[in-house]
């Protein structure tokens, strides 16, 4: 799982189009060589206040366990913005949410430990300090203007370019934590297959894993507000990206995707400069003016591809984005899910034989309607819990066949689909009766 640099490197020759393609076909690695990565975000607040953590105080943690931890500091205009320890890193989102963006390891035994550990190092320090951690998909209490803004340059690109591309505006990464998972592919034929598995799945995942009812201090109507606001967010850059079922899918038409894509910003000397709109791909041609005086490097490839949020997104692996920050036993139970269902060559034929037939409306209806009524979307005369259950046996047949003793991790989700209740609606049946309606306890109740 290769960590963008933002460096500029300078080009020897021009960047084509093949560059590009390239860069993606270098992800392929044999089979032995498969890792997983996780991605984790939730929300700091203040225990005393509920509110949230202000950047000063998000500050103070990073230097508390780079400290005490042995992190190096991750610093753009002096300021900490970050943590580094080898190729594990600890950033901060839009808003605030800390997220581990963990090593490429290669059992779920690995990764669970590293969750632990992390957890671990940012209690011991937060505690002292006052502060929890939450594990949501959206902030329960506080309004947009509640949020902190986190300084880093990139995200002001971002956030301007959100808040005149959608309806919901840069709300959707200020208030929003998600947990994903990063698998490898050993070709471009196993990227396409992975890739449509994981894209026509997403809907499913994010039903199984949906843990965002609340918004400002009371239940929105929606079992995942976070994967709704998605769809109000910029069309161009989200979404199930329907090209990926065409027969003509594979590397070179993600690369002809994402060339016809605005630029937000460009990197030079750790200075962000502004793009102007224009598209990679007359970047590439040298045809916008303004930037005339700028080679196009890789490493702008790596940057502009990153500033595209599809459910499913490539890059030199593949990156699974639909599901809602959850409670520890959902953050083990995703990267099982997908290792089982993925990494296995028979549980990903079947996954491939099953949404064979499953139309470009049908996968749309899904994303729109599983934010809403969750396992409970009708699919095909039947609630999507029967698809579910199909999917969690493939995933768990999986992990049995790997002969890790993984399929323990599978434990949480596994009760979502017994039940049919997602955590969403478990929070909703609390918050109507036992929390008396009171917001203030889900702080405590899904405090790590």
């Amino acid at each position: 799982m290769d960590t963008a640099t933002a460096s500029c490197v300078v080009a020897t020759k021009p960047l084509t189009k093949e560059d590009l393609i390239a860069y993606f076909a270098s992800g392929c690695k044999p089979k032995e060589m498969w890792r997983i990565g996780t991605e984790h975000e939730k929300f700091g607040f203040e225990i005393k206040t509920l509110r949230p953590i202000e950047f000063e105080q998000i500050t103070a943690l990073l230097n508390g366990i780079a400290e005490r931890y042995d992190w190096d500091k991750v610093m753009e205009n002096e300021r900490i913005i970050g943590l580094k320890q080898g190729i594990k890193s600890i950033s901060l989102e839009y808003g605030g949410q800390l997220e581990l963006s963990g090593a490429p390891l290669e059992t779920l035994h690995q990764i669970c430990d590293e969750l632990n550990s992390h957890l671990h190092q940012v209690k011991n320090v937060a505690e002292e300090m006052e502060i929890g951690f939450l594990g949501l998909g959206y902030e329960p209490k506080c309004s947009l203007e509640d949020i902190p803004v986190v300084p880093k340059q990139r995200f002001y690109f971002v956030a301007d370019h959100l808040a005149r591309s959608s309806l919901s505006g840069p709300d959707v990464f200020f208030r929003t934590c998600t947990v994903q998972v990063n698998l490898d592919y050993s070709s471009e034929a196993d990227m396409i297959r992975k890739f449509r598995a994981s894209l026509a799945l997403q809907p499913v995942v994010t039903a199984m894993f949906a843990n965002s009812p609340f918004s400002n201090g009371k239940p929105n109507g929606f079992l995942s507000v976070r994967s709704h606001i998605y769809i109000d967010s910029d069309k161009s850059r989200t979404g199930m990206l329907p090209f990926v079922f065409d027969d003509s899918f594979g590397f070179e038409r993600y690369v002809e995707y994402a060339l016809d894509l605005p630029m937000l910003f460009l990197i030079r000397n750790k200075i962000y400069l502004n793009s102007g709109g224009m598209t990679f791909r007359e970047f590439l041609s040298g045809k916008n003016s303004h930037l005339s005086n700028e080679q196009p490097t890789i490493d702008d490839w790596e940057t502009h591809i990153g500033t595209i949020w599809p459910e499913v997104r490539l890059k030199r692996y593949l990156e699974m984005r639909g599901a809602d920050g959850g409670p520890l036993g959902m953050l083990y139970a995703l990267p099982a899910f997908w290792v089982g269902l993925l990494y296995d060559e028979d549980s990903l034929q079947t996954t491939l034989n099953m949404i064979d037939d499953w139309t470009l409306e049908e996968l749309e209806m899904l994303r729109t309607q599983v934010p809403i009524t969750g396992l409970k979307t009708m699919f095909r005369d039947k609630p999507l819990k029967h698809v579910a259950e199909d999917v969690l046996k493939l995933a768990k047949d999986g992990l049995e066949r790997r002969g890790y003793n993984e399929t323990g991790y599978l434990d949480a989700v596994a009760e979502v689909v017994r039940t049919g209740v997602t955590p969403a609606e478990k929070l909703l049946e609390l918050y109507n009766g036992e929390w008396g309606q009171n917001i203030d306890h889900v702080f405590r109740g899904l405090q790590y």
